[in-house]
């Protein structure tokens, strides 16, 4: 006998009298079990829109992180998974002043310069100096440092097509748009 999901009553498998829960009776969330009533009964039902972006969100950016770890250790095994945003930005952007690039993370100039010291150690980028101005460094990606990235990127993106094997060209293009408006407005 199936009861509503905070009734009490037997279900299959567990003891009789222990409420059914939300991942008994429709299955797991993808993002973990909880229940919606007890969401709604805390936060109104006008969030759940926005609990719903918070909870994908969080585990959205739990992953990124660890793929982005991945992608370091792939291109490099003593890489740290911060760097490798900083290889994107080199990549996409090219050649940059070191302050340029602290200002674009939102980070001091001693945490970049000690980041950009671990790249160049690695070979992956380089400094030179800035030929508008002799007292000022540019820093860019090497040879070496960037067939890694575009290696590391091309297996990456090929993985993003797998997993998205199923979509349309146009949920994905309307993806990374609805991102590009969420990262643009936390800016």
């Amino acid at each position: 006998m199936l009861r509503p999901p905070d009734g009490p009553g037997p279900r299959s498998g567990g003891a009789p009298g222990r409420p059914h829960t939300r991942c008994e009776i429709l299955g797991p969330h993808p993002t973990g079990c909880h229940t919606a009533k007890k969401e709604r009964d805390v936060h109104g039902s006008e969030d759940q829109e926005f609990l719903a972006l918070e909870r994908e969100l969080s585990v959205f950016l739990r992953r990124a992180r660890a793929s982005s770890g991945e992608m370091a250790r792939e291109l490099h095994p003593e890489l740290e998974p911060a760097a490798y945003g900083l290889l994107v930005r080199l990549e996409a952007a090219g050649r940059q002043r070191a302050t340029d690039l602290a200002a674009y993370f939102g980070v001091g100039k001693a945490t970049m310069s000690r980041q950009l010291r671990a790249l160049e150690v690695l070979g992956l980028v380089a400094r030179e100096q800035d030929p508008a101005d002799g007292r000022a460094f540019l820093v860019g990606l090497t040879e070496e440092g960037r067939e890694r990235f575009l290696r590391v990127r091309g297996a990456r993106r090929e993985q993003y097509m797998r997993k998205l094997a199923g979509w349309d060209r146009g949920e994905v293009a309307e993806l990374a748009r609805l991102l590009h408006q969420l990262n643009a407005g936390a800016e």
